[in-house]
């Protein structure tokens, strides 16, 4: 491969990901490389979006609005555009991972506690189960 394109393998070596994955987001049309017969050769535009789009999943951003998003940059203005519509769901995801993060820590002090009394109990039924013998 050159400089500028990379096939299939490469992307996945490069980007930890399989060859499903690179042809799943071909098929959704996010990614888009070029067709030599049955290869496919990606482009630094695509291993952009490759980076994009997995940095976006990781956020918890759906394919949608990655897709959202990636379109935005193509339009007049859209740079600015895209990093305005990014901030702005990006700020929605954290308002959201952050309640989430809320209700997980909430979820395990209590589950801490219910273990804690558990053992309290099993530790009184062991010494009496002593003191019978």
């Amino acid at each position: 491969m050159t400089e500028e394109t990379m096939g299939i393998r490469e992307m996945c070596d490069t980007f930890n990901v399989t060859p499903r994955t690179l042809r799943f987001y071909e098929a959704k049309e996010l990614l888009f490389p070029i067709r030599k017969g049955q290869r496919r050769l990606f482009t630094k535009r695509d291993r952009a979006r490759l980076k994009l789009i997995l940095r976006g999943k990781r956020f918890g951003f759906s394919l949608e609005e990655i897709r959202q998003l990636l379109d935005l940059y193509h339009m007049e203005g859209g740079k600015e555009a895209q990093l305005q519509q990014t901030y702005e769901m990006a700020q929605k995801h954290l308002t959201d991972m952050e309640a989430q993060r809320a209700e997980l820590d909430d979820a395990i002090t209590e589950l801490k506690d219910q273990m804690a009394w558990g053992a309290e109990k099993l530790a009184q039924l062991g010494k009496k189960s002593s003191a019978a013998a």
